[in-house]
């Protein structure tokens, strides 16, 4: 079966002898010596002594010492590319998956050659512990903010990877967060995704969770950090702007203000807030701090974006321009009186830049809010 799409199937365990042989005699239904790969993390309990039984039955892999979950799942992937492996199945050795979802990966798989297939738990049953729902709840939010994909499991140990992508990219955690880093990754490069439901089962008398909660969560909360700066820098006006280069300028703007999952005050705001950041005087950190505000205020990401594009080359000086005649008032006895746009100079900003932080704020403010009230009058009036 595995071989009808080039798989194998990966099982990094770690002091799980209460359930590896089970999960071993599960899999080894749909796999052989060939295309089972086994990575002892340095375990400590009866798991080397199992393995022994299973030496000419899989491909046995072995860590000298416990060097974490990601660190396995990396040389289990290596191995894996080195065999000439397309795809491979992760599954996780704690008992809470059943072996014979494979065939369903498999057929995700021959439906969607390109795709990572994501088994997706039912978090709703009884027996799921409180903190893995909301560990689940809490990485899949942060995965849409970095992606914008939406999945329900971002969690589960239980996948099908293509490969081929993994080769192109680079993994530098070592533990929990590993499973984090390669989704986000695969995402960044427009990898689809596809879930499909799988059982589970958590027996609080045989499973064995290594998760360390404030450890392995602080870890998590650094990778999810460092995404989102990454995010907002580059990856999120990347999709947008792909969106809009695909739908075109006017497209994207009719499509966006016609759209019903946001009232018209929401995107009204979207359209001034994007002129206020677009025009507040901190250069290089507008869409930074804008892009950040947004998601953060459930704001049109597509209009503010648009709006935000006020600063564009042509439109500086006007800006400069502007911003020094609204803060010259303020300083009555030393203003830079500009009469002409040639008349501002590197020399004339330095000596007087209080005046055109004053003045751009105030325009920024102007901006936002007359901006916000028109685009409020033209959806009213045009929405049909």
């Amino acid at each position: 079966m595995l071989t009808t799409i080039n798989c194998c199937l990966i099982i990094p365990t770690y002091n799980n002898d209460r359930t590896l042989h089970r999960v071993l005699e599960g899999v080894l239904q749909f796999g052989g010596p060939n295309n089972v790969i086994v990575i002892d993390d340095g375990s400590t309990d009866q798991t080397s002594e199992i393995l022994k039984d299973y030496q000419e039955r899989v491909i046995l892999l072995r860590n000298s010492q416990n060097k974490g979950k990601g660190y396995s799942l990396r040389r289990g992937f290596q191995e894996a590319i080195h065999r000439g492996f397309d795809r491979a199945i992760t599954i996780d050795s704690d008992g809470q998956h059943f072996p014979e979802d494979i065939p369903n990966f498999v057929k995700a798989a021959q439906q969607n050659p390109s795709a990572i297939i994501m088994g997706e738990r039912d978090m709703t049953q009884g027996d799921v512990p409180g903190k893995s729902s909301f560990g689940n709840k809490f990485s899949s939010f942060w995965f849409w903010v970095h992606t914008g994909i939406k999945l329900k499991d971002t969690q589960t140990g239980f996948r099908l990877y293509p490969l081929w992508p993994l080769q192109k990219i680079k993994l530098y955690t070592r533990r929990f967060e590993t499973e984090i880093e390669v989704l986000v990754k695969l995402g960044w490069k427009d990898i689809e995704f596809v879930s499909i439901p799988i059982g589970v089962k958590y027996d609080p008398e045989e499973r064995v969770s290594h998760f360390r909660p404030f450890r392995d969560f602080s870890r998590i909360s650094v990778l999810n950090t460092w995404f989102f700066i990454q995010t907002l820098l580059w990856y999120l006006p990347r999709r947008i702007y792909r969106n809009i280069a695909s739908r075109g300028l006017w497209n994207t703007i009719r499509q966006e203000f016609r759209g019903k999952g946001e009232t018209p005050f929401i995107k009204s705001v979207s359209i001034g807030f994007g002129l206020f950041m677009g025009i507040v005087p901190i250069w290089g950190f507008q869409l930074l701090v804008g892009m950040a505000a947004a998601l953060a205020l459930r704001l049109n990401k597509a209009l503010f974006f648009v709006a935000a594009n006020i600063s564009i080359p042509p439109m500086i000086p006007l800006i400069i321009y502007a911003s020094y005649r609204l803060g010259a008032p303020f300083y009555p006895d030393n203003a830079l009186v500009i009469d002409k746009w040639t008349e501002i100079t590197l020399e004339s900003i330095h000596l007087h830049m209080m005046q055109y932080i004053i003045g751009a704020f105030i325009l920024a403010l102007m901006a936002g809010i007359s901006g916000t009230f028109v685009a409020w009058l033209a959806i009213k009036m045009f929405r049909n």
